[in-house]
């Protein structure tokens, strides 16, 4: 590699030049020794992944709490380009400098239970491996092939899983007709039924049936292996795994939820569901008018945060607001320095930290101007991020997905297509772009890379970023869309887009206000003094609550943004004159609601035949009480009071008084 320590010390804002190690973890080792002797808490960044483990160990054993990784060689240094990408490693440096919020953690315990579902000998010889490490129950679905075995120390059953629930430490599988081996069994294998519908509770589950996975989809679950059994690779990589899921461990917290600004459910009636639509885990389920987000399920894979309108469910790992700020310094280090054209590739750090090793190692590497940045789920990306990135200057955007996740990339390519639509409404070049990668192969993600044409730069436009998703979104868009070469006034975007108007029929609404009731946001109001429906589009989530409350079906959605100001002004969208009493004059009702009632009531309410029945329901509170009491078959009115007995009452001649 070849570093000017000059340049680097000034491109990270030093007042002095940067001394450059090429033999660090080696003979130059007394100089990493000095630097963590510094003090404890004093951050060190090692600029090598390499030989992680001996600088950590080194570290831990000098009390050292702070020590920060980051790989410049193969991102920038092995690349072709690697003598112009002094630049490119100064943002990485900037990167790893900047301190994420930590998230949570939840505790999970494994006792080694582990559930084995097969077929033949395969399935045995596998359990009888594992099982001198877990301990064991075995499922077989065909057990034709299997060899008697001079001895089990596990239950073998010859079933079919009917159905399997939890996580890691927590599962549990239901068996259907459930058959135990006899231990009697001598030339085959012989099965005696037994209870049918068995529970087995277990920590682990290995699943080479071959089958539709019994958990998560084509995305798995914690603590669950689903896995094909004529692919002895990953079997034997799987089977080297499962024996360490064994003990205490801690898993973080990948998401928050926010109840008081969810659109799931208003009055009973559904809006929003794309959380629950898009998790690929099943970890959030309906609970009436808000979700239940299960952690221990949850795998941090972010859909969720993504599709969520409200930003009820936000992220964690990284938040939103550290996520935008690592982008933020990452392109200012970069183009601060001198660099050109920047190109931010987002990945996963297992996934995108191997193919840019490959890439290295064996190919040209990365370009000098695309910048790496590491997350920990390229899914949880949604469009307000997205746009961030462009405010910061980024030319193009490239979101690198691993191969296994390509059915599940139906959230993420709705939030590329939303930005998208944003950046051609403003007329920024074609090639401007973010691109979604679903490949695994490191020579076509190269190529893909190298192929990217440098294009006319904007000009950064950044803002303070918060933890509020439509707040960072729409303060994203402000700052792009003053940065772009046209302002649109209005863009229309995709069906289910977080943003948009409604519109009421005027001639079916009865201004009920049952819209004005669901709505989550405050878009709608209603006014103390007249019937009437305002609507203010900034706050409109588009969520479908007020349409799918709406009795008579007079409420549509359109998708679109409005960058004019008026989209912050209350509109009306329909409005009456109030009804007045017929007998006092007082306004009190909409008059369209009213007529609808009476229409509803005439005929078909016992107590609403009459026309002097019907008129008091244009009466107002007061009035109408009056009247029930001076109709003769009130139904309010109650039976004559019996007079009072007096001594007079009792006659002489009767021996019990007279009873009234």
């Amino acid at each position: 590699m070849s570093i000017d320590g000059d340049k680097l010390g000034k491109d990270l804002g030093f007042d002095r030049a940067v001394e450059i190690h090429s033999n660090l973890c080696r003979s130059q080792l007394a100089k990493f020794e000095d630097a963590i002797a510094i003090g404890p808490d004093e951050k060190t960044i090692v600029t090598c992944t390499q030989e992680l483990p001996m600088f950590q160990e080194l570290a831990d054993q000098s009390g050292k709490s702070e020590l920060t990784f980051v790989n410049i060689r193969e991102t920038a240094g092995w690349g072709k380009s690697g003598g112009k990408a002094s630049a490119k490693i100064a943002a990485l440096i900037a990167d790893a400098a900047y301190e994420v919020e930590p998230t949570g953690l939840i505790p999970v315990v494994s006792n080694g239970v582990c559930t084995i579902y097969g077929a033949g000998q395969q399935a045995m010889d596998i359990a009888s491996k594992l099982s001198k490490h877990l301990s064991m129950v075995l499922v077989l679905t065909n057990a034709t092939d299997v060899l008697v075995p001079g001895s089990t120390d596990f239950p073998v059953y010859l079933s079919s899983i009917s159905k399997a629930s939890g996580t890691i430490g927590k599962f549990e599988v239901t068996i259907e007709n459930q058959a135990v081996l006899k231990p009697s069994s001598k030339s085959h294998l012989e099965f005696q039924n037994s209870e049918n519908g068995a529970h087995v509770e277990c920590d682990l589950i290995f699943d080479l049936s071959g089958g539709n996975p019994l958990l998560g989809g084509s995305h798995g679950r914690d603590g669950y292996y689903c896995l094909d059994p004529d692919d002895p690779m990953k079997l034997y990589d799987a089977m080297f795994e499962i024996v360490d899921m064994v003990g205490e461990f801690e898993k973080p917290i990948f998401v928050s939820y926010d109840s008081s600004i969810c659109a799931h459910g208003r009055n009973g009636k559904t809006g929003c569901g794309n959380c629950i639509d898009n998790c690929p885990t099943s970890a959030i389920t309906s609970e009436g008018e808000s979700v239940l987000v299960n952690k221990e399920i949850c795998d941090g894979c972010g859909h969720c945060s993504s599709g969520c309108p409200t930003g009820a469910i936000s992220y964690l790992y990284p938040g939103r607001l550290d996520l935008v700020r690592r982008s933020q310094i990452l392109l200012s280090t970069y183009l601060g320095a001198g660099g050109k054209n920047p190109v931010l590739l987002v990945h996963e750090t297992a996934h995108g930290g191997e193919l840019i090793s490959a890439m290295a190692r064996y190919g040209d590497g990365l370009p000098d101007n695309i910048l790496p940045l590491a997350v920990h789920s390229a899914t949880h990306i949604g469009h307000d991020a997205l746009t961030a990135f462009f405010t910061a200057g980024v030319q193009n955007v490239i979101v690198l997905a691993p191969l296994k996740k390509r059915d599940d990339l139906a959230s993420l390519n709705f939030q590329i297509d939303l930005t998208n639509t944003f950046l051609r409404a403003m007329k920024i070049e074609e090639s401007v772009r973010i691109q979604l990668v679903n490949e695994d192969d490191p020579d076509i993600v190269s190529s893909i890379l190298e192929d990217i044409p440098n294009a006319t730069m904007l000009a950064p436009n950044n803002f303070i970023p918060g933890k509020n998703k439509r707040e960072n979104g729409r303060l994203a868009l402000a700052n792009l869309v003053a940065m772009a070469p046209y302002s649109p006034k209005a863009i229309e975007l995709p069906e289910n887009s977080p943003y948009g108007e409604i519109s009421i029929d005027g001639d079916k609404c009865t201004l009920c206000l049952a819209c004005v009731g669901a709505c989550p946001a405050g878009a709608l109001a209603d006014n103390e003094d007249r019937p009437q429906v305002s609507f203010t589009e900034y706050a409109c989530l588009q969520c479908g609550l007020c349409r799918n409350s709406c009795p008579e079906k007079a409420i549509s959605l359109k998708a679109r943004y409005n960058f004019d100001n008026s989209a912050m002004v209350p509109v009306v969208l329909n409005s009456e004159e109030p009804l007045e009493c017929t007998e006092c004059g007082k306004p009190f009702g909409s008059r369209p609601a009213i007529e609808k009632v009476i229409d509803i009531l005439q005929g078909n309410n016992p107590m609403f035949q009459t026309s002097k029945q019907l008129a008091m329901l244009k009466m107002c509170e007061t009035c109408r009480v009056m009247e029930m009491a001076k109709l003769r078959d009130d139904p309010m009115k109650l039976g004559t009071v019996p007079r009072v007995m007096t001594a007079d009452d009792i006659s002489p001649e009767d021996e019990e008084p007279t009873r009234h």
